[in-house]
């Protein structure tokens, strides 16, 4: 045969962990592939194999089979095997940058156990990349990495430096013309291997040049090793290794340079519509990683006692595990994606439960009936908080000053009262609790057995006692009635330190500890007041009149047609937002594709608007839309056909569906909150609100994952799937001087001067044959009636108008996304309230904090310099030394934490203690 010495033979597979089958059916094959992949190299010693780059298929497997423990970190430990350095293979856009962070920890971390992980950062099959990749990998150790899907046309060879947003490069393996599977069908055919090798160098040459041997990735999805395949590779003359056997030195010079984010069209599909099928699971998703980085970590490092580091490494367990790139993405079967939801579910409860335990800790300094208020922003927020009190007594903070209340709702307070055998009470009776809450007292009187109940007691019960009355009135007791104390649902305007807590506590009103103040409004010592370290002025109170909201810093105003006016303190003026536009959906999981004649649904059929509170702290209305929606088009309303209709249309029978939008503005701020909801009773299209821009825009503007993202009108196409401007964010989406701020990743467009934000996207089966804007399958043809999203449908955001950049953007986001907590007290009643506490402050223009958790014995927190200039951070609180750490958390320099140089969009970790 014709020796090749220029082919470089990577045999591997790629897993998807879970996707067209579940996660455990998908593991039987697994484990057969493992058995397989370990007899064949202890039988054939020349063979190296590279496991995907995610530590989950070798935990996966050692779950099943934990003897072969040894006989993989032999072959890891000898160079044959490569493992990692992911914990999974996630989706980038998905996921919050901490959760991309902590998938490498994890996966590096197994890996070293095992002999150590591939040096490479592996990212075969991911839907696009992030901007901060090049950086995360850097800061992680790793210098090299590898790409498919979303490179540039620009590139036209077979390496580029990757430049992220800071500066930082890595050099990029690229995986063109077949991508991970370029070698797959090299040994198919014995006795084709020297033309298909022929075949295979005239196709790379173009891409690899004269001077380096051509990379053969051998293996595709769930492919096993073939017996034999050394002798194969070696009778072409060629060679095989690992992957980071073949990259060697990790040098960028002479690269062509690519900045930014890979969500090009040109080389590969890039399956766009991931990013907004399943809804529901990406708002969980979001929650989820909220609880556990900004919630229950800082809570814990900060406040807690000791480190419950096991029940946080359970939540991160599970957040990683569900981003990965066919799991949170919604793309599997229906079976899959109700797996996901169940773990991302119980990361976040174990979440709260780590928030709750450091919560009722601090709260148990607070007097019983007290609030203890917790912020966990890292700077100081002055705000409206909403919070549930006993009785009508104003409210006062820790210094015994007044605090501005407003009333939002009162709770029932009578429970029960019928009539009855008044002995039948006894059987709702658990010690002290009744329906719920304590027995503060009883009583009989006109031949009524009264029960008074509230939320907390020392009191004692005597059943006994009770019996006893009951006989001596001889019958005549004939009605049970369960009495609460007054309690009601306020908003209160609370100042709260940086990352720290404070209280409030209800005062009877002519108390001569309380100063002479007005209740109930907001009183003119606290109008107009800023923050503490001048952050956001709060403006005046807030009020509704007709269908206008005021608080001085945004007026809302309700058009005819339900749509919003907003007019902003500098004037900008956005006319017609939150208009709702249904159009039909033939698409699939993978890619959105209308039908050739579409029918767009904006204008509704009535509008009715109603008052839910006027101010002065929340003022709301609710903003009732009925439409007549499609009901389906030919493929749903179908008796399942084996091959969905190549161009159906839209049903003309429809559905008529109430869409409910609560318009919410508090005060002190320049943002309008929206709550909009409705019962999804239609299948295959999608619903996107609109909101037109101020001014006309060529560009947008979007956070996600440590870094914030200008994105042009079009995107660039080439491979084969229509390139849809369609885009993700992650916590705020900017352009034309009006701002959305989100609590999910949420997939936008700006389209006709309008930002359309994606509330819902339904569709009826995994991937179509045919799907009009993608030529080829992008998995098997099965039906994910799940996907259609049915039900009730809610989602959260808020609209701000702004002048100029987008820099106040931000701090707006993680004002809206992190509510301040309110945590009942419990401690004794007559304890005196705690003082205000800080846990730590981090200032600085532009400096976000990510992360902050205890590790090793030092705090370790973790900024982004969210901005295009050099800036400086100044981190302040309870500790005598800082130094820089790597993304695993090793040691660096010593640091001035009081100031702090940063790189524009430097992602910065620094330990205190």
């Amino acid at each position: 045969m014709r020796v090749t010495q220029e082919i470089v033979v990577v045999p591997h597979t790629h897993w998807d962990r879970e996707w067209y089958e579940p996660f455990q059916r998908f593991r039987l094959r697994l484990v057969a592939l493992m058995d397989e992949v370990l007899d064949t190299m202890e039988r054939e010693p020349g063979y190296h194999f590279t496991l995907d780059g995610q530590l989950a298929c070798v935990d996966d497997y050692l779950e099943v089979r934990p003897d072969n423990r040894d006989r993989i970190a032999a072959l890891v430990e000898a160079g044959r095997l490569a493992i990692g350095p992911w914990q999974i293979l996630l989706d980038e856009f998905l996921c919050s940058g901490e959760t991309i962070v902590r998938n490498l920890e994890l996966g590096m971390g197994r890996a070293d156990k095992l002999g150590g992980a591939m040096p490479v950062g592996y990212l075969p099959d991911m839907f696009g990349h992030t901007a901060q990749m090049p950086q995360i990998l850097a800061l992680a150790g790793l210098t090299r990495a590898c790409v498919y899907r979303g490179v540039p046309s620009s590139v036209v060879t077979d390496a580029f430096a990757w430049v992220a947003p800071d500066g930082t490069a890595v050099r990029t393996q690229y995986l063109p013309a077949g991508g991970y599977g370029n070698g797959a069908h090299l040994f198919e055919a014995p006795g084709q291997l020297v033309e298909r090798a022929e075949k295979f160098v005239t196709t790379m040459r173009s891409w690899q040049g004269e001077s380096k041997p051509l990379l053969a990735m051998y293996g595709t999805d769930h492919s096993a090793p073939v017996r034999g395949l050394p002798e194969m590779v070696a009778s072409l003359g060629a060679r095989m290794d690992t992957l980071s056997g073949y990259l060697g030195a990790s040098d960028v010079e002479g690269l062509p340079r690519v900045h930014g984010e890979l969500r090009s069209h040109a080389g590969a599909n890039i399956l766009p519509g991931v990013i907004s099928v399943r809804a529901h699971v990406k708002q969980a998703m979001g929650r989820a990683e909220r609880m556990v980085e900004r919630y229950a970590e800082p809570l814990a490092a900060l406040w807690g006692e000791s480190w419950p580091e096991r029940f946080l490494d359970m939540a991160w367990w599970r957040l990683v595990d569900a981003s990965g790139h066919d799991s949170v993405t919604g793309c599997g079967v229906d079976e899959t994606a109700q797996q996901v939801a169940a773990r991302i579910a119980e990361a976040e409860h174990l979440g709260q439960a780590v928030r709750d335990m450091v919560a009722s800790r601090l709260a148990a300094a607070v007097p019983s009936g007290g609030v203890l208020v917790v912020n966990p922003s890292p700077f100081p927020r002055t705000g409206v908080v909403l919070m549930d009190v006993a009785g009508h007594d104003p409210l006062v903070d820790a210094a015994g000053r007044a605090v501005p209340v407003q009333t939002l709702e009162y709770a029932p307070t009578l429970l029960l009262d019928e009539e009855m055998d008044p002995t039948l009470a006894f059987s709702f009776v658990h010690g002290t609790e009744l329906y719920g809450q304590q027995i503060t007292g009883w009583s009989i009187a006109d031949g009524v057995l009264i029960f008074r109940v509230a939320r907390e007691s020392a009191a004692t019960f005597d059943v006994a006692e009770v019996s006893a009355a009951l006989e001596a009135a001889e019958g005549e007791v004939t009605r049970v009635r369960i009495v609460a104390e007054p309690r009601r649902t306020v908003a209160a305007l609370v100042e709260t330190p940086a990352l720290g807590h404070t209280s409030v506590r209800p005062q009877p009103p002519f108390s001569p500890e309380t100063p002479a103040t007005s209740f109930g409004t907001v009183s003119a010592e606290v109008a107009g007041k800023t923050s503490a370290d001048g952050r956001s002025s709060l403006g005046r109170g807030v009020r509704a009149e007709g269908r206008v909201l005021d608080n001085g810093l945004l007026r809302v105003e309700i058009a005819e047609d339900g749509t919003l006016t907003l007019t902003g303190r500098d004037g900008v003026t956005i006319t017609g937002a939150a208009r709702v536009v249904d159009g039909g959906d033939v698409g699939d999981t993978y890619n959105h594709a209308p039908p050739a004649t579409d029918r767009l649904v904006d204008e509704p059929e009535s509008v009715e608007v109603g008052l839910v509170c006027s101010g002065p702290l929340v003022a709301a209305l609710d903003v009732e839309r009925v439409y007549a929606w499609p009901r389906g088009t030919d493929v749903s309303e179908a008796d399942g056909p084996a091959d969905p209709l190549p161009d159906p249309a839209r049903t003309e029978a429809v559905e008529r569906v109430t869409v409910i939008t609560r318009v919410e503005l508090r005060a002190g701020e320049p943002y309008v909150r929206l709550h909009v909801e409705f019962d999804n009773r239609c299948a295959d299209h999608r619903v996107r609100l609109h909101v037109p821009l101020a001014e006309a825009a060529g560009s947008s503007f979007a956070e996600g994952q440590f870094a914030v993202v200008e994105r042009g009108l079009t995107a660039e196409g080439g491979c084969g799937e229509t390139p849809l401007p369609t885009f993700p964010a992650s916590s705020w989406v900017a352009a034309g001087g009006v701002a959305a701020l989100l609590e999910h990743v949420t997939e936008y467009e700006l389209v006709d001067d309008e930002l359309a934000l994606t509330l819902l996207r339904s569709v009826g089966y995994l991937s179509r044959n045919r799907n009009a804007l993608r030529p080829e399958p992008a998995g098997p043809q099965l039906p994910t009636p799940a996907a259609q999203s049915r039900g009730p449908r809610s989602v959260r955001l808020a609209l701000m108008p702004y002048t100029g950049t987008w820099a106040a953007v931000p701090e707006a986001a993680e004002v809206f996304r992190h509510d301040v907590l309110a945590v009942p007290g419990t401690g004794d009643k007559d304890l005196p309230q705690p003082a205000p506490a800080t846990g730590l402050s981090v200032r600085g223009e532009g400096v976000v904090m990510t992360s902050l958790r205890r590790r090793d014995g030092w705090k370790e927190l973790r900024m982004v310099a969210m901005t295009g200039s050099d800036t400086v951070a100044t981190i302040e609180g309870e500790f005598t030394e800082a130094r820089r750490a790597d993304l695993r958390g090793r040691p660096g320099e010593p640091v001035d934490a009081a100031r702090l140089p940063l790189r524009a969009w430097e992602i910065a970790t620094i330990q205190l203690r």
